[in-house]
């Protein structure tokens, strides 16, 4: 019988184009990596064109600053040429500890196993060890949204409903907002994989489920639902004072957002600002200057 773990290693295990590859290498070695875990939507169309959404956890033999511990991840961007072209990737690099709690949801965090319960790749790891733990996080982040699922989800439900359900409930505790339909989006790269993944999630968490056809319906004990209620109240009441902070931090602290924000603009109103050495240190006093010449040029 398949398991959590049987269906994490196949997914963590598969193959990535030989560039994005590369790219994670020089990242990696950039930023002082232990593992790179690679997600999110170039992950699904496999677009070269678009940014790269790398994780890349820190060993223990790296001592981040204090502000790092506090608040995490680091934000940068990067720009790599292998393989004859520019790869750019958004990089976000945190302890593999901290990544460790998160996805079991020892933190007042969601982010972690909302976004680690989607697919994603471990492209390099340092070692064997390393490999494991990575591997052991992501399954725990399963178990995670898997326990919230138990609390939003509609009773007798399918698993994508009871998905669904919980992508909305992760957003409104978030500082962004999402156009209508994107957990469709997310759920429509691999319906089947949900549809699997989430009595996996129920077992291993120890969640007693039943299911008739498609429909699910998850019987938690008393206990459990209150410790789920309890737990999601605590998340729900953090969470966007969380993510002001760490968008805060990330507004001084984020490396090479000055190229990152140009090539976005470049991309997305054909509108070419040059990186001066003002705009690359100074990102947000250069920010008025850059939206004044887009909307000149564009007008």
């Amino acid at each position: 019988m398949t398991t959590l773990g049987d269906l994490v290693e196949e997914e963590l295990g598969r193959p990535v184009l030989p560039i994005i590859a590369d790219a994670a290498h020089a990242i990696a070695r950039r930023v002082g990596g232990g593992a790179v875990l690679f997600y999110g939507s170039v992950l699904r169309t496999g677009d070269l064109d678009g940014v790269l959404d790398f994780y890349v956890l820190r060993p223990p033999s790296t001592r981040p600053g204090l502000l790092s511990r506090l608040i995490w991840p680091d934000v940068s961007y990067h720009e790599v040429e292998t393989g004859g072209r520019i790869v750019r990737a958004k990089v976000a690099a945190m302890q593999l500890a901290t990544f460790e709690r998160a996805a079991r949801g020892a933190t007042l965090d969601t982010t972690i196993w909302a976004r680690f319960v989607q697919p994603s790749a471990l492209i390099w790891s340092q070692d064997e060890a390393t490999r494991q733990r990575v591997t052991a996080a992501v399954a725990d982040a399963a178990v995670t949204a898997g326990w919230f699922t138990a609390l939003h989800g509609a009773a007798g439900a399918a698993a994508g409903d009871h998905w669904r359900a919980l992508f909305r409930a992760t957003y409104t505790t978030e500082l962004r907002v999402e156009a209508p339909g994107r957990e469709d989006q997310i759920l429509g790269y691999d319906r089947g994989r949900y549809d699997a993944l989430l009595p996996l999630a129920w077992r291993s968490g120890g969640i007693a489920f039943e299911q008739r056809d498609a429909a699910l319906r998850a019987r938690p004990t008393v206990r459990q639902s209150r410790a789920i209620a309890a737990a999601w109240l605590r998340v729900a009441r953090a969470g966007k004072w969380l993510n002001l902070i760490r968008l805060t931090k990330a507004a001084f602290t984020f490396e090479g957002a000055a190229r990152y924000g140009l090539w976005k603009i470049e991309r997305h109103t054909g509108v070419r600002i040059a990186l001066t050495p003002f705009r690359e240190r100074h990102p947000i006093l250069a920010a008025p200057g850059v939206f004044w010449r887009v909307w000149r040029r564009s007008a």
